[in-house]
């Protein structure tokens, strides 16, 4: 029943104490009766987002056809269970009040939980992007793998397991709002070229405000992060040393002055005859 990218986490292999058990006092393959109210989540579930409609929906066919594909589950302890695989069939039979669930047990240990959890999520290509991208964080640290291997054993490219893990680097809010699906995860590609979070979460509320597309939304990150050019003032070419003393001097005092706070604005134009420098100091408010 194991997903078939589990032997390539090595996922199965006995554990040694099986080795010496009995195989009538273990079978791997044997579907029994579980209570229900004795199972508990997988506290590795990828999966953050639950849709009640959809697990509706599997509560009518289970109603109609019944279980077809029994839970797998281990020991906590001698009365209780964790899920392995199958939460959502466990969730909606609990919305059908049964009191047994068919089960598999099987003999594993957490970091074997955990990969069995995530691979079987991960194959299903119903997790959102973050999901998808905090399962591939925890495989990449359970099996202490490079991208490059972990790309190579779930058949993927590298680029695809380094794009889905950038997006873990941004704001949880942006995060949240993939999940959320109020933007999509080409604009949270764009958001990571912002390096400051409180911009970030600035254009994320353009976004979702002002219903921005991705297009929109890159031309606005760009106009908020690219440097304004300056403009450039008159090089005072073709004028007399006197001139160029007189306009440098003046220039330095406007900049003594915007040193103290004051907001001015100022433009050089060189006429035929003059030169002429235009200040305009805003009044106040207040």
């Amino acid at each position: 029943m194991l997903h078939p990218f589990g032997r390539l986490f090595g996922l199965g292999d006995k554990p040694e104490s099986e080795n010496n058990r009995k195989e009538e006092e273990y079978n791997p393959d044997e579907v029994i009766q579980v209570p229900v109210e004795r199972v508990q989540p997988n506290r590795y579930q990828p999966r953050a987002i639950f849709n009640s409609e959809k697990i509706s929906e599997l509560a009518q066919t289970i109603h109609t056809h019944g279980m077809i594909q029994p839970i797998v589950l281990r020991h906590i302890d001698e009365d209780n269970y964790e899920l392995i695989a199958g939460e959502r069939r466990w969730r909606a039979v609990q919305t059908l009040g049964w009191e047994t669930i068919p089960a598999i047990i099987r003999d594993m240990n957490d970091s074997q939980t955990a990969s069995v959890a995530l691979i079987e999520n991960l194959q299903r290509e119903e997790l959102t992007v973050i999901e998808e991208a905090v399962a591939y964080a925890k495989l990449l640290e359970i099996h202490e793998l490079t991208q490059e291997a972990l790309a190579q054993r779930l058949g993927k490219s590298q680029s695809t397991i380094a794009n889905k893990l950038r997006l873990l680097k941004l704001p949880e809010s942006v995060q949240q709002a993939v999940m959320d699906k109020q933007i999509t995860e080409r604009h949270a590609r764009a958001l990571i070229a912002v390096k400051d979070p409180e911009v970030q979460e600035k254009i994320l509320g353009e976004i979702i405000e002002r219903q921005l597309n991705v297009k929109q939304t890159e031309e606005r990150i760009k106009a908020l992060t690219e440097p304004k050019p300056k403009k450039k003032k008159p090089t005072l070419k073709g004028v007399n040393k006197d001139m160029r003393i007189a306009m440098n001097t003046i220039r330095q005092s406007l900049d003594m002055v915007r040193d103290t706070g004051t907001d001015l604005e100022t433009d050089e134009q060189d006429h035929d005859d003059y030169y002429q420098i235009t200040i305009k100091i805003p009044k106040k408010k207040g």
